[in-house]
């Protein structure tokens, strides 16, 4: 009788062996896509804006080099960086959130799209309307009123 138990045991692990993998399969992939759901596909907040690089690369005529992409509150810039939000503020369809991307070199405001702040700078920050993708501004300045280090290409 020993030896009948024995092959039924061993015949249900052989059974419960692939069921119980393909259920962890399963829960591991479904971890998986809750993670990848949660963020989108560049792993950041920020990659809604990669798509406004062409628009901003535009704006400082091709000139620079790209230092960083945010997407902010507009309620965000009335502290750090009170000119974008007042140009932000300026428009007739005020969005509630922008991109901004940041060039560094040298930049005047003869050269880039409609520029604000400074009349020369080291950094040109472009800022788009978010979703509308509409270009704002463009501020000159020395240093950047936000971090602009974290971006991911």
């Amino acid at each position: 009788m020993t030896s009948e138990t024995g092959r039924c045991t061993a015949r249900r692990r052989s059974v419960l062996r692939p069921l119980l993998a393909a259920g962890a399969l399963l829960a591991g992939a479904a971890s998986l896509a809750g993670c990848a759901a949660a963020r989108n596909e560049l792993g950041t907040a920020n990659s809604a804006c990669y798509v406004d690089l062409p628009a901003a690369i535009h704006a400082v005529h091709h000139h620079g080099r790209l230092e960083g992409v945010r997407l902010v509150s507009v309620a965000s810039l009335r502290r750090h960086a009170p000119r974008l939000y007042a140009a932000a503020q300026a428009r007739s369809t005020r969005p509630s959130d922008v991109c901004l991307v940041a060039f560094s070199g040298r930049f005047r405001a003869a050269g880039v799209a409609r520029p604000i702040g400074d009349s020369a700078g080291h950094l040109a920050v472009v800022e788009l309307g978010y979703p509308h993708r509409r270009l704002l501004a463009t501020l000159l300045v020395s240093h950047a009123p936000l971090p602009f280090s974290h971006f991911h290409l």
